[in-house]
């Protein structure tokens, strides 16, 4: 295998580690034994299990956009558009609850350990970076802009999400859930205009 693909079978290790067990247990030992490797791979391959855990947020985050990013919706009005958006994201969450639970631990443990301080940076901006891509690319298929700055449109955007997400882990409530996506959307959609 290449070094690229051993890397690739360490970040799907430790996610089933860390999804199964927890960010806790999921020491180096533990990660090569799922891979089914050698020590020594890990060391080849990440100079640091920081390094492992920003690439499993980049590939934990990677697989909740990819299918929002590849086939946005494409007819409808903004409001319509928006909210299939978050619905294809919000599915992911659903079926995927796992992996969402896993990147607020890997949030948490980043703020308790400064040496993990920039895993978690690169998480937030990595979810902004996307959410105005997403943004933009919506604006300019649907031919309007927004009456507010995109920076701070989408790091609205992402603390609605983020605490909702949050949120439904914790307390499973689908209507609640449902209604809170329904009013981003309307927000969202009430802050363009024609271009």
């Amino acid at each position: 295998m290449s070094a690229d693909e051993r890397r690739a079978q360490l970040v799907e290790a430790a996610i089933a580690v860390m999804t199964r067990d927890g960010l806790a247990k999921a020491t180096t030992r533990a990660i090569v034994a799922e891979a089914g490797v050698p020590l020594g791979v890990f060391h080849y391959c990440f100079d640091s299990k920081a390094a492992l855990l920003e690439r499993v947020v980049a590939t934990l985050h990677e697989r909740s956009v990819e299918r929002v990013l590849a086939t946005p919706p494409t007819t409808g009005s903004v409001r319509d558009v928006v909210r299939a958006t978050l619905e294809t994201y919000w599915q992911h969450v659903i079926t995927h609850r796992d992996e969402h639970r896993l990147t607020y631990e890997v949030t948490q443990a980043a703020l308790h350990d400064p040496a993990l301080a920039g895993v978690a940076r690169a998480q937030y901006e990595l979810y902004l970076h996307t959410n105005t891509e997403a943004m933009v690319t919506t604006a300019d298929r649907l031919g309007v802009t927004f009456t507010v700055p995109v920076a701070s449109l989408s790091r609205y955007l992402l603390s609605v999400l983020d605490g909702l997400t949050l949120n439904w882990l914790l307390l499973g409530d689908d209507t609640t859930a449902a209604a809170v996506l329904d009013l981003a959307a309307d927000h969202v959609a009430a802050l363009t205009r024609s271009a």
